[in-house]
């Protein structure tokens, strides 16, 4: 039997610490990489542009902490160090990790409460709302082009269950407490206007 998404992951969105002082960053990347995965369970071309960027942005983001990790412990203080530099390489690669995992949250969340809608259509409408603004006419092509190549809904939900009946309910267990991180982030770089220039 092939592995299920719960197999895969090491770490849950709601098992991130977060503290006074921020959300732990490598707890955090830990869980992003769970998104990776799912996005491998699917062995799906339609993501492979999303997956990608999430991978390239959670490296950007694992260098910076390892430079110094104790200094860079929470997401908020790789922010706020980053602030004062010019080099705002992890700072950029948060914000578009943040994008990409908003798009799969929305996504998710809307299939998970629409019983009879298609993936691609859950994808499609959270693309919509959350990265088509950022994209130029190509990406946006792209994209919707993508879709045409996303598995149907049963298979989907088959591939990361295992066919366990649960399943859905960790699913969405998982989603909501990623989006209450996310949710977190946002307040954060809109009050700090972190996302301006980048």
């Amino acid at each position: 039997m092939a592995p299920t998404l719960e197999d895969l992951i090491t770490r849950r969105f709601q098992d991130v610490t977060v503290s006074s002082d921020g959300i732990s960053t490598i707890e955090f990347l830990e869980a992003a990489e769970g998104v990776v995965k799912l996005f491998d369970i699917l062995d799906a071309a339609a993501f492979y542009p999303v997956k990608s960027d999430m991978t390239t942005n959670i490296t950007k983001i694992k260098t910076k902490y390892d430079s110094d990790p104790r200094a860079y412990d929470t997401l908020q203080k790789i922010v706020l160090a980053e602030a004062e530099t010019k080099d705002r390489t992890a700072t950029q690669g948060l914000l578009w990790l943040k994008r990409g995992l908003e798009l799969t949250a929305m996504a998710l969340k809307r299939n998970l409460d629409n019983n009879e809608e298609e993936l691609s259509v859950s994808f499609t409408k959270a693309y919509d709302n959350t990265l088509k603004q950022f994209h130029n006419f190509f990406v946006k092509k792209a994209f919707s082009l993508a879709m045409l190549a996303c598995p149907d809904r049963k298979s989907f939900y088959l591939k990361i269950s295992g066919g366990k009946e649960d399943s859905n309910l960790h699913l969405l267990e998982w989603v909501n407490s990623l989006q209450d991180i996310l949710n977190q982030l946002n307040i954060f770089y809109t009050q700090g206007s972190y996302d301006k220039g980048l």
